[in-house]
């Protein structure tokens, strides 16, 4: 039975699993594998928005890219995971703010944009979990998940606390970060703590979903 493990550990609760409508918002080094964890867990009803395509750069860290090279990285994933819903669009606060996310249970932030991050913490607080950086660092032991208030030590969580307090935010939301320093200024990636990220983002999403 395909399930059979993790039904095992969640018993009863498996079932409100494959009841969630969960949207994921990036699926790329960390929502590619948040994707892969959710769906191997149970949860049928995805929906994946994201624009890019798939280049070789994307083949240290992301799941599935080596196979789909030059493909549209929604268009690929849905090939892997069939009962997945995709959105091929670009995520920025403009879109934020005019999508729909009433009908999801979650909403799952693996995006870069800090402008489209800020609209997704003041529009969906209460069904928020959010990725900060997961590149520049080499040690997945340092990937921990807490309230936005409570993260430390990665200068773009730092610049997203700035802002919301700016705008008057007060609110709490789950977030992934990492108390690593960056050991580059490059755009350097390491998949043991892309995916560890992805990872520690389902497991929070299935957290919530037990509830």
């Amino acid at each position: 039975m395909k399930y059979k493990r993790i039904k095992q550990l969640l018993n009863q609760d498996f079932e409100k699993l494959q009841n969630a409508k969960i949207i994921l918002l990036g699926v790329g080094g960390v929502g590619g594998h948040c994707l892969d964890c959710l769906v191997r867990s149970g949860v049928t009803d995805i929906t994946i928005v994201d624009f890019d395509m798939y280049d070789i750069t994307n083949q240290n860290r992301q799941i599935h890219s080596e196979l789909h090279e030059g493909e549209v990285k929604v268009d690929a994933l849905k090939k892997h995971y069939p009962t997945i819903t995709t959105i091929n669009k670009r995520i920025d606060e403009e879109w934020v703010w005019a999508f729909d996310f009433d009908k999801y249970d979650l909403v799952l932030d693996a995006i870069d944009d800090r402008n489209a991050k800020l609209a997704l913490a003041q529009k969906c607080y209460k069904k928020l979990i959010s990725s900060f950086g997961s590149a520049k660092r080499l040690d997945p032991t340092q990937v921990k998940s807490d309230t936005i208030w409570k993260s430390y030590g990665d200068k773009f969580g730092s610049k997203i606390r700035y802002e919301l307090r700016k705008r008057g935010f007060n609110k709490k939301y789950k977030v992934i970060f990492s108390s690593e320093e960056a050991v580059t200024k490059e755009k350097g990636s390491f998949i043991g703590v892309t995916a560890t990220f992805g990872l520690t983002m389902c497991a929070e999403a299935i957290k919530v979903i037990r509830k």
